[in-house]
């Protein structure tokens, strides 16, 4: 059995070697579009990540039995042409719950505490110039007391959610499917959830029903001094709307999640002036190690699974 692995980079230095317990393998870091072609033409089992599967490219392949996406989401693959053509495609979901939920708290914190500022304070010299014990200059809140709504009540969502509650904060959901319903927490509507809650997390999918559900209007009905945060999926909250309204409106972000990733080299969130205000990280909040180490485990099963 061959089995192509078409952008390994996304696991960093996870191991890799139980893939060679199955067959032949082959490991590309990265796979451009005009190269997949040519590495799955043999293949019978492919693995990827974010690379776009299509089904010009599998009526190539004709040995293609199991395309596996090392990812929850299936959107890179034509699903229609695959059933049509008898190609398995297995995904792998519940990997990184954990993960997430741990790097929502974090963006949090790092926003709300102002870490940057006073990790600089000190190591910059100006604490060692300081006639008082300690520095207050930037104030933060606590959880505790302070209303938070997420959006996106699923796994991820009800993990954040268990969390915030145990900070002692009052905790109200939307539904962005309809369907989520729990009596553990208050649902609201999106409106008054933006209106109302302290700290807004985001943990949907982007679908029809959710891509802009964020727009300028939206958001400048979020409470001042409100949080923020996305690690749902780029798109749910739009980006250029932030842009504006962070210079204009006492407002942060935190966002691991962009429309387009990588980002693009003269994205407007790279020219605001009130960059206190927004936290960025690339796309890590699933990929913690032992979410890696989890996600590669069970894409080894999926192909043991084959038919």
């Amino acid at each position: 059995m061959k089995i192509v692995l078409l952008d390994a980079l996304t696991f960093g230095d996870t191991d890799l070697s139980a893939f060679d317990t199955l067959g032949d393998v082959e490991v590309y870091k990265t796979t451009s579009p005009d190269e997949v072609q040519e590495r799955i033409t043999d293949a019978d089992v492919i693995v990827t990540n974010k690379v776009v599967i299509s089904d010009e490219l599998m009526s190539n392949a004709k040995s293609l039995k199991l395309i596996c996406i090392a990812a929850t989401g299936m959107n890179n693959i034509d699903l229609e042409a695959a059933a049509s053509r008898s190609i398995e495609v297995k995904n792998v979901a519940g990997y990184s719950t954990d993960s997430v939920i741990q790097h929502t708290f974090s963006m949090l914190f790092y926003l709300i505490t102002h870490s940057k500022y006073y990790d600089e304070y000190v190591k910059n010299g100006t604490y060692a110039k300081s006639p008082v014990f300690t520095e207050v200059s930037k104030p933060f809140f606590e959880v505790k007391g302070k209303k938070w709504g997420i959006i996106g009540l699923g796994s991820i969502g009800r993990g954040v959610a268990k969390i915030a509650s145990t900070f002692g904060a009052e905790v109200y959901y939307y539904s962005t499917s309809g369907v989520n319903r729990t009596e553990d927490y208050q649902r609201t509507t999106l409106e008054e959830l933006l209106k109302s809650c302290d700290i807004i997390s985001i943990h949907a999918p982007l679908n029809d029903k959710t891509n802009n559900l964020l727009s300028y209007e939206q958001l400048l009905t979020c409470k001042d001094g409100a949080v923020v945060l996305n690690l749902g999926r780029g798109g749910i909250v739009n980006e250029e709307a932030i842009a504006k309204i962070i210079d204009k409106k006492n407002i942060s972000f935190g966002l691991d999640v962009l429309t387009r990733e990588p980002m693009l080299a003269n994205h407007p969130l790279l020219n605001i002036k009130n960059k206190e205000n927004l936290y960025i990280t690339p796309h890590i909040a699933w990929a913690s190690v032992e979410a890696r180490d989890t996600l590669i485990a069970s894409v080894v099963e999926n192909i043991r699974s084959l038919n």
